[in-house]
């Protein structure tokens, strides 16, 4: 961290809730990012046994400076396959796609995904600092930011990793948790598991994570967090073993436009798009 970007920033207090507002000057922020951010690239991890490992999460978003100046702060590289905008994290992307969403991730079955940091209070200063949306805390090792139109990002301390930030986790509120969780281990070839109290579904770069909610969620199609991108090797195998399965495939492979990239679209049983992609490890 470039600790000369703070050399008296005045004690804030950690619980506060600071709220993105539309007369954030855009301008600050992205220039608090270009000096401040924290170069964090990419690295897939290696794909499971079946070829799988984490890709990206996709947002749907109207601003799209917004967002990487949002990224940015957070520590991460933007970077482009072609046309396509991207941000680049250790073990994980963020796809940007322009657009208007139907509403942020709370009431969606993806209700946020998370970031794991090497030390929490080396970050909060300079996220307070520009006035990112950071709900209240009830613990000093874990905070949940807002971006600008409404995803939840979990952020979590851990001191043993081995950079500054990383991704971590995708978590979906469903009211079928152990369904979910044996579709995933079945689909993927995830490994079942439990994180705290959660029931979970660990992929190479990724814990998928089950939460019980009490009430139906909506699909991800059309929110801010549109879909979850899982790399896949030998795509058009995988793809066929997936409707030997009986597992519908929304959008067949097809080679995006102007990138390196080849695609292909499922959904699962509770509403989730689940983007497979086979060339997005050359994002550069």
């Amino acid at each position: 961290m470039n600790r000369d970007c703070f050399p008296s920033l005045p004690s804030i207090p950690t619980v506060a809730a600071i709220r993105y507002t539309p007369s954030m000057k855009l301008s600050a922020i992205l220039t608090f990012a270009l000096t401040c951010a924290i170069s964090a690239p990419a690295q897939l991890k290696p794909p499971n046994a079946i070829g799988i490992s984490m890709g990206a999460v996709h947002l749907f978003v109207r601003d799209i400076d917004a967002n990487v100046a949002f990224f940015k702060l957070l520590g991460g590289t933007p970077v482009k396959n072609g046309a396509l905008q991207f941000i680049e994290f250790p073990n994980m992307f963020i796809e940007l796609g322009k657009g208007t969403p139907s509403a942020g991730t709370v009431g969606s079955i993806v209700n946020h995904f998370g970031f794991q940091v090497q030390h929490m209070q080396e970050w909060l200063p300079k996220w307070q600092a520009v006035g990112l949306a950071i709900e209240p805390m009830t613990r000093p090792t874990q905070a949940y930011l807002l971006t600008p139109y409404g995803v939840r990002i979990e952020i979590l301390e851990e001191p043993t990793l081995s950079t500054p930030i990383a991704g971590h986790h995708i978590h979906f509120f469903t009211q079928d948790v152990l369904g979910m969780q044996a579709w995933y281990v079945k689909t993927f070839g995830a490994v079942p598991g439990i994180r705290a109290n959660f029931q979970t579904a660990d992929l190479p770069g990724i814990n998928l994570t089950f939460s019980h909610s009490p009430t139906p969620t909506a699909p991800t199609k059309g929110r801010a967090l549109s879909a979850i991108v899982f790399e896949v090797k030998n795509l058009k195998s995988f793809l066929a073993a997936l409707q030997a399965d009986g597992i519908k495939i929304d959008e067949p492979y097809q080679k995006l436009p102007h990138s390196g990239i080849a695609q292909a679209t499922i959904t699962d049983p509770w509403g989730t798009t689940i983007e497979l992609t086979e060339g997005l490890s050359s994002t550069k």
